[in-house]
């Protein structure tokens, strides 16, 4: 190897070393546009039902087809849309919250965004934009909002996922017409890390075990059977 070769290595590596980091990727919301027209036309060939409790965000409330067999004795939407994160839920606000004038709303998002770089300050700022949107548009909504979960898969992001939902905890204690519902310790062992029986394969999504222990957490939130 040369000395010039060595040098121009020598360089390289030093500069790859100080380079800063990887900025978060953008979310582009128009990659739902398929997905958010589908509940459209299924909201026209079967109207939902008026004063209903929303179940709203990514692909844990997506995947969650038993909600409303969850909750028999409440009138319950989903709405959830895979890899979504908190800025596509506040983007698509008017088409998939508004219309359906919920009495609540219970949200769940905000792992994608971590996954994707995005700081916890910057889900934090997605949060209150959504709640700023609630209140502006349905002042009588609830507001209810799932802590955000770790995962096996996603186990290296847990410090964020932590400072993310202490921040939002934080916020919704200042408001009384705000909840939080926290299921992040629950899906953890004795060791603090997440117990894998509750996952599917992918190690990232719950199973039906999973959603149990949401289910028995959220239940006492939605309220007196209608």
């Amino acid at each position: 190897m040369n000395r010039s070769f060595r040098f121009l290595l020598f360089v390289w590596v030093a500069l790859a070393a100080g380079a800063p980091a990887a900025p978060a990727q953008t979310a582009n919301p128009h990659r739902f546009e398929s997905e958010i027209a589908a509940f459209e036309a299924a909201d026209k060939a079967n109207p939902p039902p008026k004063n209903a409790i929303l179940f709203v965000g990514s692909s844990s409330i997506r995947k969650w087809t038993s909600v409303a067999d969850d909750f028999p004795s409440h009138k319950v939407i989903n709405r959830g849309f895979g890899g979504s994160h908190l800025s596509d839920v506040d983007y698509y606000f008017d088409r998939i919250v508004l219309p359906y004038k919920p009495k609540m709303i219970v949200l769940y998002a905000g792992s994608n965004d971590i996954n994707a770089g995005k700081t916890p300050e910057t889900v934090v700022d997605d949060y209150k934009a959504f709640v700023q949107k609630v209140g502006s548009a349905l002042p009588d909504t609830k507001v209810a909002f799932i802590s955000i979960n770790t995962s096996p898969a996603r186990w290296n992001e847990v410090e964020k996922v932590k400072q993310a939902n202490r921040q939002i905890a934080d916020f919704i204690a200042k408001n009384g017409k705000l909840i939080f519902i926290d299921t992040f310790s629950a899906v953890l062992d004795g060791e603090g890390k997440p117990r894998p029986e509750l996952y599917v394969q992918d190690r990232l999504h719950m199973n039906a075990k999973g959603y149990a222990i949401w289910t028995a957490i959220i239940a006492p939130y939605l309220g007196p059977p209608e």
